[in-house]
């Protein structure tokens, strides 16, 4: 079959929907002449559907933007032809009317134009991504004066919110951290070859403060003073530098994932509570004194509970999980539910007891996507294994 006028308009809109003729518009338009890919009519296409054959070639002479080569052929019933067998388009802009595309070849103009004057840099990006760069075009002045604040002020030890640009807030900031962090290795003079900033590392690869990581503790005796509070049992918070720098004396630390349970959890002695609050423990990792105490790890039964267990022994080895455990799990039937995103990645730091559950609900051995949530353990059931703890630990 011979490539029809709506092939080689939709060829057309490809190059442009995969950034051909956008990066032209950036370019200049030294691309063209440009050939199409076309397979002109046979002979067979000649006898089996003449008049379909002429109308498709007045078709294609009809459009302006199409420069077609012709080759002459002899055929056996309707004797010397003229047939295209190339179809070439001149000329950028001819390219650009065919498509209805004039508009945004004048936006994709401006935004060369403003990045020329501005941040020059960054030429090679926008040749690489005018796509991107044309959907930015509303905010493209105003990230071209960010961006040469950034490459202004290395690594300022101040927080976003004190960037001072007009038109530019904390808000406009994190919406662009993506965009931004593409193109740190081409505007820092530190950055060439480097690879893009991932908008979860932004503030900290560039510099910037962060919020605190916070940890929220509390005693669990009442007899227990942390930092000569009088108050019995209190509920603190703290940032994790001011944390790690303490140097409380305790037996045991209980690190929890639910909130109530961390403020229900029963009296021990010479122990204190920790809420955990999912991945990451960055915030507990710099306090080298937790290490003179027994650690403890309660989670949720499922395989992010799991996954977070593994995650903190990579901090702390030592850390004993509890309430986690095949014989709690199968003692809360009726307390089932299931998770939505289980996982099913590899975990090295379980031990075999807690290897073997893990895989059994990685494979839904007890049912699919099985969980059980720590806060539906039957309180004497956690009041028991606390105590039967003390008693073969002590």
């Amino acid at each position: 079959m011979w490539t029809q006028p709506d092939d080689l308009k939709r060829q057309v809109q490809r190059l442009w929907d995969r950034g051909v003729l956008p990066r032209e518009v950036i370019t200049g338009g030294r691309g063209f002449p440009l050939k199409l890919s076309f397979k002109g009519p046979s002979s067979k296409d000649l006898t089996d559907g003449f008049e379909g054959v002429r109308d498709g070639v007045l078709s294609l002479r009809s459009v302006k933007a199409y420069r077609l080569c012709w080759r002459e052929v002899r055929h056996r019933v309707h004797g010397q032809q003229s047939i295209p067998h190339e179809v070439w388009i001149d000329s950028l802009n001819e390219a650009l009317t065919h498509l209805g595309k004039q508009r945004e070849a004048a936006i994709l103009r401006g935004l060369l134009n403003d990045t020329l004057g501005m941040l020059p840099e960054l030429m090679p990006w926008l040749e690489h991504r005018p796509l991107l760069a044309l959907s930015l075009s509303d905010d493209w002045r105003r990230l071209l004066l960010l961006a040469q604040w950034i490459k202004d002020h290395p690594r300022p030890h101040i927080y976003l919110r004190q960037i001072d640009v007009r038109g530019v807030d904390t808000k406009f900031i994190e919406a662009h951290r993506g965009i931004l962090g593409e193109w740190i290795p081409w505007i820092m003079a530190d950055g060439v070859g480097r690879s893009p900033v991932r908008a979860s590392h932004f503030t900290l690869d560039l510099g910037f403060l962060e919020k605190p990581a916070r940890v929220r503790f509390r005693s669990l005796d009442p007899h227990l003073r942390l930092l000569n509070v009088p108050t019995p049992n209190p509920d603190m918070t703290l940032d994790s530098e001011t944390f790690s720098c303490l140097d409380i004396e305790v037996s045991r630390v209980f690190i929890l994932e639910n909130e109530i349970n961390f403020l229900a959890f029963p009296p021990v002695p010479q122990s204190m509570a920790i809420f955990g609050a999912g991945y990451g423990f960055e915030a507990l990792s710099k306090a080298h004194w937790l290490r003179a105490s027994a650690l403890y790890y309660w989670g949720d039964i499922d395989t992010h509970g799991f996954a977070i267990l593994d995650q903190l022994r990579a901090y702390f080895p030592d850390v004993i999980s509890i309430l986690m455990d095949r014989e709690t799990l199968l003692a809360h039937e009726a307390h089932w539910g299931q998770e939505q995103s289980p996982t099913h990645a590899d975990r090295e730091r379980l031990s075999p007891e807690e290897q073997q559950l893990y895989q059994d609900l990685r494979y839904d051995l007890f049912g699919e996507r099985l969980r059980l949530e720590q806060e539906r353990i039957g309180y004497q059931w956690v009041c028991q294994a606390i105590d039967q703890l003390m008693h073969t630990r002590r």
